[in-house]
């Protein structure tokens, strides 16, 4: 299951392969997916991406006009969306041609080039899931890698918890304290 650190790097992935790439259109989701659909057409839009944890924010973001006669057309977006992604236990993007698309993208991005690229959201087993307008998980605690001092305060202040009474082996799963931090990322701070 991809942590903190892969979450991470997915999203540096996305920034570096979307940067000056120009989307359009509808974003398409696989027939088979049980997502929800995501409400968002717009003619030219640029994507961003940001983790936290074990999740990664997509910022979808409309391109203006600079021409003031051109107004929005009806159906179109005209403010930024944000899809909130947990990648289950293989969900990755893929940035490819469209005529290479990978056969377990679950959710797509097309630009506006000739030939079309596509970013995509690929996810073999479909434990990943999306979320179009949605939050980080309320129920995680700060970000280990980039809300240090948050995430320290969080623990110190909750030493006291019965939660902090197990195994040291088990509280560090617990994503309420150590959000990102999952199996391997736990053997490794044990073995240090």
């Amino acid at each position: 299951m991809p942590e903190g650190p892969e979450l991470h790097l997915a999203s540096l992935y996305v920034n570096k392969v979307c940067d000056g790439v120009v989307f359009t259109g509808q974003i398409r989701k696989s027939e088979v997916s049980k997502c929800p659909d995501v409400p968002f057409t717009c003619k030219a839009y640029r994507i961003t991406a940001t983790s936290r944890g074990k999740e990664v924010k997509l910022t979808l973001t409309p391109i203006k006009s600079d021409d003031p006669k051109k107004t929005v057309n009806t159906g179109q977006a005209d403010q930024p969306m944000e899809i909130f992604f947990r990648f289950g236990m293989s969900g990755y993007f893929s940035f490819t041609n469209e005529d290479e698309i990978p056969k377990h993208a679950h959710l797509r991005f097309y630009t506006t080039e000739k030939p079309c690229r596509v970013l995509s959201f690929v996810d073999t087993r479909r434990f990943g899931s999306w979320h179009p307008n949605g939050t980080w998980q309320p129920e995680r605690g700060p970000c280990v890698m980039f809300e240090y001092k948050s995430f320290r305060e969080n623990v110190v202040s909750h030493l006291s918890d019965r939660v902090f009474d197990r195994p040291i082996c088990e509280v560090l799963l617990n994503q309420k304290y150590f959000n990102g931090i999952g199996n391997y990322l736990r053997a490794e701070i044990l073995y240090r």
